[in-house]
């Protein structure tokens, strides 16, 4: 009888297992603490440089010295820059988390969350987000930034890099004062940024 009451419970204990492994490790994904996506993207606008030149025509030598050029009436036009507004460094909360944010306003006006030199773990579900949540260091501050305002960017295309997230044109940046790479499965702060004036 105690031999069958052990193997009765062994056989129980196997199920469980199976059954909790089942629902966890999709849950969790724990294999992504190992692995990791490096996304690079340029900035946009940014002009490639370019080796060849765009003259066909080589350049001459004059033996005599030319007339100086008359001046010109007109000014050449100054081509649209991108503007910084707001930047930010990343600090580490539930995983060590590094690099640096700005707020980007570009030459059409469109603007955008840039990552650069991103660097933290891999994981399920996570997000980029802008939030009205002050950015706090240590354990205080992993579980803040769906308490109040927040406004999701996208899903995070690479746990290292340098990445450009689309800002919607109704987001009033005056309500936001963080951005936090957030795990949404588990309601928890990779890391995050204060974001500063530039």
């Amino acid at each position: 009888m105690p031999k069958f009451r052990t193997r009765t419970a062994v056989i129980a204990a196997a199920a469980v297992a199976v059954v909790v492994t089942a629902v966890a490790l999709p849950l969790f994904q724990p294999w992504r603490v190992f692995t990791d996506k490096v996304v690079d993207e340029a900035l946009p606008g940014a002009v490639p440089i370019s080796t060849q030149s765009s003259s066909t025509t080589p350049p001459t030598v004059s033996a005599k010295p030319s007339a100086p050029a008359a001046p010109s009436t007109s000014a050449a036009p100054t081509p649209a820059t991108r503007v910084v507004l707001l930047t930010g460094k990343l600090i580490a909360h539930e995983h060590d988390t590094a690099g640096t944010v700005a707020v980007l306003k570009l030459p059409d006006g469109s603007r955008i969350l840039r990552l650069e030199n991103l660097a933290t773990s891999d994981g399920p579900d996570l997000k980029v987000w802008l939030s009205d949540a002050p950015t706090i260091p240590g354990r205080k501050g992993w579980h803040i930034f769906d308490d109040g305002k927040y406004q999701n960017l996208g899903n995070l295309k690479g746990n290292h890099g340098n990445q450009n997230y689309a800002i919607p044109g109704t987001v009033q940046l005056d309500d936001f004062r963080s951005v936090t790479i957030w795990c949404d499965r588990f309601n928890v702060s990779f890391g995050a940024a204060e974001l500063k004036s530039a």
